[in-house]
C-alpha cells in the first residue's frame, strides 16, 4: 500500500512540474506521445529480441543477453502501459537500445556481486558443451564417487556427439 501511494504522489507531481512549467495542453500531448512512441518502439523491440532469441537457439549459442533484452523489453512495455510521466520515462529508457545495455550489463554485474556462487554462462567460444553433475568429495559429504579397488577415480558418462 505504501508503494501505490508513494508512486501516486511521485507522478501526480511530476506532471504538476511539467504542466506548470510547458502548459496543460502541451503536457497531455506529452503524455500521449510518450505512450504511443512508447509502445511502438517496445513492439518493435520486442520483435527484435525475438529475433535475436531465435537466432540464438538456431546457432545452439546460450542467449543470455537476448533473454535479458526481452525481459527488460518486457517490463518497460509494462511501464509504458501504466498511466503516468515517471513510468513512461522508466518505459522509454529499458526499451530504447542503448539505455537497455546500460542496464543489462548493471544488472548482470549487480546479480554477480550478490550471488557470487552464481555465474552467468559467457561462452565466448564455440567450443564442446558438456552435461555434467558435480559430486562433493569430501570426507563426510554422503556421496562417494565410483572407484575401482586401487585405482584411481572413475568419471562415469556418455559422450552424445548432436552434430
Amino acid at each position: 500500500m505504501p508503494f501505490v501511494l508513494l508512486y501516486l504522489v511521485v507522478e501526480i507531481v511530476a506532471v504538476v512540474a511539467l504542466g506548470s512549467w510547458i502548459g496543460a495542453l502541451p503536457t497531455l500531448l506529452v503524455l500521449l506521445a510518450g505512450s504511443v512512441l512508447g509502445l511502438w518502439l517496445a513492439r518493435r523491440e520486442g520483435l527484435r529480441a525475438a529475433q535475436a532469441l531465435a537466432e540464438a537457439a538456431r546457432n545452439r549459442r546460450v542467449a543470455t543477453s537476448e533473454t535479458t533484452d526481452g525481459m527488460l523489453v518486457a517490463v518497460g512495455g509494462l511501464l509504458l502501459f501504466v498511466p503516468g510521466l515517471v513510468t513512461d520515462v522508466l518505459g522509454l529508457l529499458l526499451v530504447l537500445p542503448p539505455t537497455r545495455a546500460l542496464v543489462r550489463r548493471r544488472l548482470v554485474a549487480s546479480t554477480e556481486r550478490r550471488h557470487p556462487g552464481l555465474r552467468t554462462a559467457r561462452i565466448r567460444s564455440e567450443g564442446q558443451v558438456i552435461d555434467a553433475e558435480v559430486v562433493d568429495v569430501r570426507p563426510g559429504a554422503g556421496t562417494e564417487p565410483p572407484r575401482r579397488p586401487g585405482g584411481p577415480m572413475v568419471i562415469e558418462g556418455t559422450v552424445v556427439d548432436e552434430r
